[in-house]
């Protein structure tokens, strides 16, 4: 029988494991393995989404504006399908795990030779497997992929599943508040996330941001400011509680000692990740913000 686990326990273990999978978006390390494949590096976008889509396959626009859900389909057509016209989906996955495994050896070289990484991989292994993946098609498309042999790369694609887990049930939360790609944007930048500037790497055009905004000014999410009213922060509020909630399923199988210990093991890389200079002072991965 699973164990009742708090949110704040859910909420702490996707910010220990997010830095672990959300690296290789920025580190050297993964642009030089997307290089080679061919991908332009200039921007970080097309190996982006290369690397995130490869689990689903050879994935067209609309499966991806579908999964990722806040970027403007009109971006994502830039990029794909042209990224599978570059690499296949299997070369992609290979050069994603290299990607990994450069990335971790660089910036955390003492905790991938250590002991501990392999406690913390059969953990999360543990609760990767037990993440129930219906209705949750990244989840499931990382669950398919093969495991890894070595520690490191097993926590690395474990932390994979559960964040698209999450990712999966954050949008159930946002489709349930009814808040369409481009509004789930305006509301998390109302609210503080960070700064409207930094959402642009989504793509939606100034006049599509606007409607958005006028939209949730009528609902009363947003004053005349486009800053978010006691209603638009109580929204915000409930996604974040629905998306722990859904969230909750692998640390419950794991149970509240075994998530702690993982996050004991895993939180001073966690940190060490954050501190190396590779992720930007400011991005959408909301972090440091409610989402």
């Amino acid at each position: 029988m699973s164990e009742t686990v708090p949110p704040a326990l859910v909420r702490q273990m996707w910010q220990v494991l997010e830095p672990v999978h959300a690296a290789i978006y920025y580190a050297p390390q993964a642009n030089e393995e997307a290089a080679a494949l061919g991908y332009d590096t200039e921007s970080r976008w097309s190996s982006y989404f290369a690397w995130r889509s490869a689990p689903l396959g050879a994935a067209g626009p609309e499966l991806v504006a579908a999964t990722y859900y806040s970027f403007s389909p009109a971006m994502i057509r830039t990029y794909v399908p042209a990224i599978w016209e570059i690499a296949t989906p299997d070369k992609v996955l290979a050069a994603r795990l290299r990607a990994a495994d450069r990335t971790l050896r660089a910036l955390l070289p003492d905790f991938v030779d250590s002991p501990e990484v392999a406690e913390a991989a059969a953990l999360a292994r543990r609760a990767a497997e037990a993440a129930v993946t219906a209705g949750r098609p990244l989840a499931a498309a990382n669950a398919d992929v093969p495991w890894p042999d070595e520690p490191h790369l097993v926590l690395w694609q474990a932390a994979s599943v559960l964040r698209e887990h999450r990712g999966d049930g954050h949008l159930a939360a946002l489709l349930t508040a009814g808040l369409d790609p481009c509004e789930a944007l305006v509301s998390f930048a109302a609210v503080g996330a960070a700064p409207v500037e930094v959402f642009a790497s989504r793509g939606w055009t100034a006049d599509e941001w606007r409607a958005a905004q006028e939209r949730l000014t009528a609902r009363g999410w947003l004053d005349a400011d486009g800053h978010a009213t006691g209603a638009g922060q109580a929204g915000r509020d409930e996604v974040e509680r629905i998306t722990d909630e859904l969230a909750a399923g692998p640390w419950r199988a794991l149970g509240p000692a075994g998530a702690g210990r993982l996050a004991q093991l895993v939180g001073p890389a966690a940190v060490t990740l954050a501190r190396s200079g590779i992720f930007p002072r400011q991005s959408t991965l909301g972090l440091g913000a409610r989402r």
